[in-house]
Parts: C-alpha cells; structure tokens; sequence
C-alpha cells in the first residue's frame, strides 16, 4: 500500500490519499496533547505524505479544529483535504461533557442537532474554528437516534452545500454499518460521495462487508475506513487494552493475540495488517488513522508501507480468523 497515493471520493472532484490522519488525538481523547504536540503531529503527517486530515466539532468540543486549522491553514490549500463533521454543535452551558475529552476549558459542551439550519451553523462555525475558506469533505457524524432528521433535514442541507460549492464531497460517517447503508438507500437523486465507518471493517470487525461495502462498491461511492486498530486493541493486544473506547471482553483480546501470533510468524507486525487489510476491499479508498504524537504518525505510515506476503491473509482465513469469502490486499 503506497500511504501517499490519491484516489478520487466518489464522483467527487475530491482526491484523498489512500492513508488519512484522524485528529481525535489531537482533541485530547484519554489524555492531554498540548498545542506544541498536537502541531508537531500535524507537521510530521505533512512531512510523510499524509494529505487527508479528518476532524470534527466533537474532538476537545473545537480543540482539535482549532489546533488542525493553526497548523495547516498556511500549507497549500489545493494539495489537501480537510474534513470534518456535522450533527453535533459545540454550545456553551448546559450541554453534554464527556469525559472522554481531557482538555476542555471554559463551559463548552456538544448537542447534537441534525436540522438544516444546524449543518449550515456547523460548517459555519467549523471554517470559524479551522480558519479556513472551505471544507473539502464533509461528514454526517453519529445520527444513530436521529434516522429521521438526517435523511430529511441534515443530508438535503449537505447536499445544497455541496451543489453550491461551500463543500467538495458529501459523506456519512458512522461507528456502525447498517444505518449509513439505511441512509444512503433512502435518500434517492445525488447520493452521498463517501462513507466513513468507523471500527466496523477491521481484523476483528468486518460488519460492514454485509451489507454497506457491497451498496457502496455498487454505487460507486467511496468507503473510508477509520479507526483500524479498534480503539488501540490492535495496536497493542494486552489486558486493559481499549476496543470501541472501553476495556476490551477477554474474548476480543483472545482473539486479537491469535491474529497477532499469526502475524509475527510471518514478520509482519500485527499493526501493519491491521492498517492494510481494509484496502483489500474495492470500495475502500482510504485507511484513516489516528496518532497523538509525531512518532505514531511515522509509524502508521511505516506499517502502511510495508510488504505483507499474502500467505499471512490465507493463514488468518485457515484460522477462522477472517471469513474465507473476505478480499485482502
């Protein structure tokens, strides 16, 4: 996998490169980044090739859009793509504060709003926070309880924003598979670009091959495919070790030190597969990883670019440790 190859979204004029860089991290998701680290992170992405920047009003409630926008606004507009979300407005008082997010400051909180008039208020304040003239790539962010305000408020307001230009490419991005394939049916005319999925086509997830990667490959609309290691369980496979954002079930680790058994037999560290093995699917354009300092973002895109024989991919099948039926790289 060459992590700084370019692949068009969809129909979109919209040109991602097949490794993208997820800016959680840098909100301060678990534990604090700081301004210096999070902008050496964003500098040492740029350095290695990395050119998809994804980041949303949720991460640090606009710390990580403001940090992303600081470090990135003086770079050449034409040769990135920035991305970010909408659905959850950044307020202040009484509003949800997860504790997820380590450096929050002042009252700020997040509410989700999936009105028209609130994804017109988000990419506004979005360019705000960025500092930027235009958003390249936008998605729809978790309206898991909100089916019917996407489909007839959010995604007909993405849609004008796209046709008039004030964003590149339209997606859905979600942590489950079936209500993006839902959406993307249900909308009828100009669909969405992409899809991000997060954690649902992973070597331990691969939901997502069900029903929406095939919808998606048939469309002709782009799959992103986020947060490869599931919370860091296929980054490090160890007691305490998160998957989906909570300690992972003894079962799930199990599972992940099998898969890493297999990889270290054939030298392949068990996070390089786990980075390449979405590409193996036609639809998936891009792989996007999150990193919280320069070193991890060196090494997400040295396990991008590493060979992996595809006897690996064959014994994990042998195993019952991937559906025989599953493309691979």
């Amino acid at each position: 996998m060459d992590p700084a190859a370019r692949v068009r979204l969809g129909g979109s004029d919209v040109l991602v490169t097949r490794l993208g860089l997820g800016l959680a991290p840098i909100g301060g998701l678990y534990a604090p980044v700081g301004d210096a680290t999070a902008r050496a992170v964003l500098d040492r992405a740029w350095e290695r090739g990395i050119r998809l920047f994804d980041t949303a009003p949720l991460y640090g409630h606009g710390l990580s859009e403001r940090r992303t926008g600081a470090a990135l606004r003086d770079r050449p507009r034409n040769q990135l793509v920035l991305s970010t979300k909408a659905g959850r407005l950044v307020v202040h008082g009484t509003a949800e504060r997860s504790t997820l997010w380590t450096e929050l400051s002042g009252d700020a909180g997040i509410r989700f709003d999936f009105s028209a008039a609130a994804i017109r208020r988000s990419v506004e304040e979005s360019l705000r926070r960025l500092g930027m003239d235009r958003i390249d790539l936008l998605h729809l962010h978790d309206p898991d309880d909100h089916y019917l305000p996407a489909l007839h408020e959010a995604l007909p307001a993405m849609v004008e924003l796209r046709r008039s230009g004030a964003v590149g490419a339209i997606s859905i991005g979600m942590n489950q598979a079936p209500m993006p394939a839902g959406l993307i049916r249900a909308m009828g005319g100009p669909g969405p670009d992409a899809v991000l999925v997060a954690g649902r086509y992973t070597l331990l997830d691969q939901s997502a091959l069900d029903d929406l990667l095939p919808l998606a490959a048939r469309r002709g609309i782009s799959v992103l495919a986020a947060a490869p290691y599931n919370s860091g369980l296929l980054a490090d496979p160890r007691p305490g070790a998160r998957f989906d954002y909570a300690p992972a079930a003894r079962a799930m680790l199990d599972r992940a030190l099998k898969i890493k058994d297999i990889c270290r037999g054939y030298g392949v560290p068990l996070r390089a597969a786990a980075i390449q093995f979405a590409c193996g699917h036609p639809a998936v354009a891009a792989v996007v990883c999150g990193a919280r300092s320069p070193e991890e973002v060196d090494d997400n895109v040295d396990m991008a670019a590493l060979p992996i024989p595809a006897e690996l991919w064959t014994a994990l099948k042998g195993e019952g440790l991937l559906p025989a039926s599953v493309p691979t790289p």
